[in-house]
């Protein structure tokens, strides 16, 4: 019903904004991918929103991408899945990233989101294998990648620290070379 807004950005406190459209204010829910995009308030911003209506509430959700927007709604047809634990995904990965972590079957990601348990995680990979498909292409990631990455993720550096780290690395670096550089890489930040 509501599938665009554009507005002055009036409030911010997370999770929840405030867009001013024509003097009419509009609370919306958003991811934090989205929230760390927003312009300062009293300037304008243009979400995608996806409309929510409940027996005891309307509420709206709004978007940086319309990719966003998308992924959103595939989680909410998962069972179990609810606008929040959506929200909390999308605020924990990017949609690149749950699309890599929907082909790559890696329930080990999912879980790393709180009230994403591991259960959770392997229904939502099991309902979303077919659907993430068209949200957004997937680049496959070398499997010398995935193992760095996989080492970086066990030695406790988070997974944007470690995808920044593993981004600054030759393609055609070796597995034990890759988890050297990341980590002086990782140790000067």
């Amino acid at each position: 019903m509501i599938g665009r807004l554009t507005g002055i950005l009036v409030e911010k406190n997370p999770p929840q904004i405030t867009l001013d459209v024509a003097g009419v204010g509009y609370e919306i829910d958003v991811p934090m991918s989205t929230f760390y995009h927003l312009p300062a308030t009293g300037e304008k911003a243009t979400l995608h929103t996806h409309l929510a209506v409940r027996e005891d509430a309307h509420q709206l959700f709004g978007f940086a991408t319309e990719a966003e927007r998308t992924a959103f709604r595939q989680l909410l047809k998962v069972a179990g899945i609810g606008a929040r634990t959506a929200l909390a995904l999308l605020s924990g990965l990017s949609v690149a990233e749950l699309a890599q972590a929907v082909a790559q079957q890696e329930t080990g990601r999912l879980t790393k989101i709180p009230g994403i348990g591991k259960k959770t995680a392997e229904r939502l990979l099991l309902e979303l294998r077919d659907r993430m498909k068209g949200v957004v292409a997937v680049t496959p990631v070398a499997s010398s990648s995935n193992d760095i990455l996989n080492a970086l993720l066990t030695l406790g550096y988070n997974e944007r620290e470690a995808q920044a780290a593993l981004k600054a690395l030759p393609a055609d670096v070796s597995v034990s070379d890759g988890i050297r550089q990341a980590l002086k890489s990782l140790s000067k930040a």
